[in-house]
């Protein structure tokens, strides 16, 4: 499974935790993210450490994350205007990008409800991920749980490192 098919199956970030712990308060979590290992479940487990430029801000109560999902880093084009369609999918495709507000629960989860993003059905009424979470000092692992769907099939556990 190609890094960009991972992409689909987390068009919104979700988060795991191992095991019982303290509930963490949103002020402990707040702060700018960098992902640096995408874990996908499944019968073909993968574990991918070469992750593409990526950014995930967390205030309060708002989130806001800028994501590439490739195996490689996008094309660039030289003149936009006269871009084919292959390659602006190519360089824009695997580019993600989506904002909104977030909540967590006594149990570790966190709840993302996106308000703008690059992918227009993210934004419809009643969307959202619920995400399980276990932090560890400037580490973050997090785990897809379920959405407004149901349980997540093939969850996807992403560690982040807190630069800021």
């Amino acid at each position: 499974m190609t890094f960009r098919a991972l992409a689909s199956l987390f068009s919104v970030a979700v988060l795991s935790a191992s095991g019982p712990a303290a509930p963490s308060s949103p002020a402990a979590i707040q702060g700018v993210w960098k992902t640096v290992e995408v874990q996908v479940a499944g019968p073909t487990m993968q574990t991918l450490t070469n992750v593409q430029p990526n950014l995930t801000i967390l205030t309060g109560s708002h989130y806001a994350r800028v994501e590439v999902h490739a195996d490689s880093p996008r094309p660039l084009i030289a003149d936009v205007a006269m871009a084919t369609a292959d390659e602006l999918r190519a360089s824009w495709g695997s580019f993600f990008a989506e904002a909104g507000t977030y909540d967590l629960t006594g149990t570790n989860e966190m709840t993302m409800r996106p308000i703008v993003a690059k992918n227009p059905a993210s934004m419809a009424a009643g969307v959202y991920t619920v995400f399980s979470y276990k932090l560890d000092g400037n580490t973050i692992q997090v785990t897809t749980v379920r959405d407004q769907k149901g349980p997540i099939p093939v969850p996807v556990t992403i560690k982040a490192v807190r630069i800021e």
